[in-house]
């Protein structure tokens, strides 16, 4: 298992990564997601900037408030900023990890502190904010559901989602799938293609074709989910994006997510890269001068 040495760092520094995270997320040409000049209905690209600019106003506060309280709060800003669910597995993703101070340790070591110290109110915050922002797709649950009053902590409710929510899945696994995969994945492309976009494109069509994304399933069920994982994975078995054929299948890949109305936007994958990219700024993997768009023909 690779382990990232942490950096002295601040709060302040946290919530500027946490705001870049976003942007560099949304305006990278993913497949089937908001992104430039590719608005969907409902939701602009504006949308999310507004929403990523929301949520720093917040983050600034690390340290001073729980991280259920970050995350009800963060959700109340968006909502009342933008109107609608633009970012809320983002603020889940991102609280606990802004919360986690590593000083002598490492940083995923803070993680796992902070992960086990969430109580029962942080939940309660969690489910207010989950009911604020009603997610699409949300059905009921055998337990703890969050039109209830939960009677566990955060950490034990995310852990009954986990076989069918990613996000939540971070919080039961301590975030490996973020550290294990997605932080080394989106670096690799980085370093070959010298671009961030390209390396979030890259990490976005390995992330759909290893695992189903948890917005698809709630909304069409998990064979669109698996569907989509497949084809995703046909798009890597031509080369992904380092190939002219690769690339061409990833355009139609994007086609055929954004028919009927959007209802395959692969949006938990995109929380989870969000996720990814704070945690390689926060350890200083990249920075945010970095090179950004991703220059090629034949591409979204």
């Amino acid at each position: 298992m690779r382990r990232y040495e942490t950096i002295d760092i601040g709060p302040v520094q946290q919530d500027f990564w946490a705001e870049v995270a976003c942007i560099w997320e949304v305006t990278s040409r993913k497949v089937g997601n908001v992104r430039p000049k590719a608005d969907f209905p409902a939701t602009s690209l504006i949308d999310f900037l507004l929403s990523a600019a929301a949520i720093r106003t917040v983050f600034r506060w690390t340290g001073h408030m729980s991280t259920g309280r970050l995350i009800l709060r963060a959700t109340q800003e968006t909502r009342s900023l933008v109107g609608n669910n633009t970012n809320l597995g983002i603020i889940l993703l991102l609280a606990p990890l802004l919360s986690s101070f590593a000083q002598e340790r490492t940083f995923r070591l803070a993680i796992a502190d902070t992960l086990t110290g969430l109580t029962v109110q942080d939940a309660e915050n969690a489910y207010q904010a989950i009911r604020i922002a009603s997610p699409g797709g949300l059905g009921s649950a055998p337990e703890q559901d969050v039109r209830e009053k939960p009677t566990v902590t955060l950490l034990e409710a995310m852990t009954l989602a986990a076989d069918r929510d990613m996000v939540a899945r971070q919080y039961a696994n301590g975030f490996a799938d973020v550290f294990d995969f997605g932080v080394p994945t989106f670096l690799e492309g980085f370093a070959s293609s010298g671009s961030i976009e390209a390396g979030v494109i890259d990490l976005q069509l390995r992330w759909l074709a290893a695992y189903p994304d948890s917005l698809i399933a709630r909304k069409n069920g998990p064979t669109a989910a698996e569907d989509v994982r497949q084809r995703a994975g046909e798009v890597m078995r031509l080369g992904g994006i380092a190939t002219a054929e690769g690339r061409r299948a990833g355009v139609a890949l994007d086609a055929y997510l954004r028919s009927d109305g959007n209802r395959l936007n692969p949006g938990t994958t995109a929380d989870l890269i969000t996720a990814c990219l704070f945690v390689a700024l926060r350890e200083n993997k990249v920075v945010p001068s970095a090179p950004f768009r991703w220059q090629v023909q034949d591409w979204l």
